[in-house]
């Protein structure tokens, strides 16, 4: 691994491994590893901070974005998870990471998960990427590189060494301890944002108190996924926590938003420099934002709060309750699917072409940002009609990570856990990739609609693409095959307590 001061990575480096072997029948008590590490990557000020469609900048620090890895290792193979305090990651950094990563270590790239946050107050990761957009007019030039949110060519390159210097950290950490795993649950900090109206249709956000609004159109998902590590004094050196809900919290100034006191709360009970791996869920339809709640909202700050403390609590009370013993076996597969894009209608965009061409305050800044949207669509359709998408299955023992680069509506996690043949899914979006919102068929059909929906640049899958990614990352679960989970030592047959094996005593 290349050297880098130590000041600038402030590593906080734990150790963990637990019992597996791969080796001949008779042969000694089986050894399995893993390691845990961890690096900041917070943004400069006056950087960009991406989460919406148009320029907003750093101004203050709130508390520091990290790259969290953990790396798992059975004596057959390693498998590694990357949780990005970010809003998304992109597939060329992604590629590159894993490279480097193969190179120093040794780990398969189809074994190496690195997974976003979708945290909206982190650094320029995106939206428009370098380079994207010069095939295209000066007119698309300008609209994508300044008038759009655009990923920091180094910044990009600070966070995919980050990454590899983390797992490779994380590798060389790794130490024997007791793994378990487990689901909590939270029902109180996370809603669906889509609601009928009576009017038949769906709106994203319609408000409070609106007398128009029915109900929520879709679920939540109040699972609360744990996987723990402890050495052999009972320490807890790391976890991965896995919820769905958008990280928008957003407290003021750059943050890794309501993971921030997630993390808290998880180290106030196991311990300081536990380290917490957060892969976010299909949170696609699901943010803090309860629209039928007639109270006013809190600020971002107590929001992030109120969200991180309570996920983070119930894991740590989660992780207290596992049993532990070997998580095994480890395996890991990807495969890469290929999906048309939603075109745009040629009149629509000659349409939007004329709008974005004229001053937003002249047709409306919401409408002058998706005709900007259509237009820059329309350019990536010209080059690259289909899009690559990416679907990775990881295996822990009982454990299994179904991961893709989508924000899959929340109902698709729920049915993927459903149907998994393993007793604890973890669905994890923004996954190695950006492929944008992957709506239900159903918020397509007459009685859909929302934001969600809309075609932007970055939102144009075809309607079929959620069910695909969600049958393709359960072929290859169904291909595994699902360790057990620890369970409790039996007690041995029992006599009554003394004190208590009398009939009542009247007199």
């Amino acid at each position: 691994m290349a050297s880098s001061p130590a000041a600038a990575l402030q590593w906080l480096i734990a150790g963990c491994a637990f019992v597996w072997f791969c080796g001949p029948v008779g042969a000694e008590e089986p050894v399995m590893k893993a390691g845990f590490a961890e690096a900041d990557i917070t943004p400069e000020i006056g950087m960009e901070v991406p989460g919406g469609y148009g320029k907003a900048y750093c101004r203050t620090i709130h508390d520091p974005c990290k790259v969290r890895a953990a790396v798992f290792d059975d004596g057959c193979m390693r498998v590694a998870l990357v949780g990005v305090d970010a809003g998304f990651v992109y597939r060329p950094m992604v590629v590159e990471a894993r490279k480097l990563i193969q190179e120093r270590t040794g780990i398969r790239p189809d074994a190496v998960l690195i997974g976003a946050s979708h945290s909206h107050s982190s650094g320029p990761l995106g939206i428009v990427q370098t380079g994207q957009y010069d095939h295209s007019s000066e007119l698309v030039k300008r609209l994508a590189y300044e008038k759009s949110s655009c990923a920091d060519a180094r910044y990009v390159a600070k966070v995919r060494d980050r990454i590899v210097e983390a797992v490779c950290a994380a590798d060389h950490a790794r130490v024997p301890v007791a793994c378990g795993a487990g689901l909590g649950k939270e029902d109180r900090v996370a809603f669906n944002r889509r609601l009928r109206m009576k009017s038949g249709v769906t709106f994203t956000h319609p408000g409070q108190n609106n007398p128009d609004v029915l109900e929520y159109a879709g679920p939540t998902d109040p699972a609360v996924g744990v996987l723990g590590a402890w050495d052999s004094t009972g320490k807890m050196l790391g976890c991965v926590v896995n919820f769905c809900c958008h990280a928008t919290t957003s407290p003021d100034g750059i943050s890794a938003n309501y993971v921030y006191y997630l993390e808290r709360a998880i180290r106030g009970t196991m311990g300081a420099d536990a380290i917490v791996v957060f892969l976010q869920g299909y949170s696609g339809d699901v943010t803090q934002v309860d629209n039928l709640s007639p109270n006013q909202f809190p600020n971002g700050e107590r929001w992030a709060e109120i969200v991180g403390g309570r996920v983070g609590a119930e894991a740590a009370g989660t992780l207290l309750s596992l049993e532990r013993a070997p998580l095994v076996p480890l395996d890991a597969r990807s495969k890469t699917l290929q999906f048309k894009r939603r075109i745009p209608d040629p009149a629509r965009v000659e349409r939007c072409l004329a709008m974005v061409q004229k001053e937003p305050g002249e047709v409306g800044p919401t409408e002058w940002s998706f005709a900007k949207e259509i237009v820059l669509l329309d350019a990536l359709c010209a080059a690259t009609p289909a899009a690559e998408v990416e679907v990775q299955a990881i295996q822990i023992g009982p454990v299994v990570l179904l991961a893709n680069p989508g924000e899959l509506f929340c109902q698709y996690g729920l049915d993927t856990r459903l149907r998994s043949p393993f007793k604890i899914t973890f669905p994890v979006g923004y996954a190695n990739d950006f492929a944008g919102y992957v709506p239900t068929e159903e918020a397509f059909g007459p009685h859909g609609g929302g934001y969600e929906t809309r075609l932007t640049s970055c939102s144009n899958l075809e309607v079929e693409a959620g069910p695909k990614l969600v049958e393709a990352a359960l072929e290859m679960a169904g291909q595994m095959k699902p360790g057990a989970l620890p369970e409790g030592k039996r007690a041995p047959a029992g006599q009554p307590w003394p004190y208590g094996n009398v009939p009542p005593e009247l007199e």
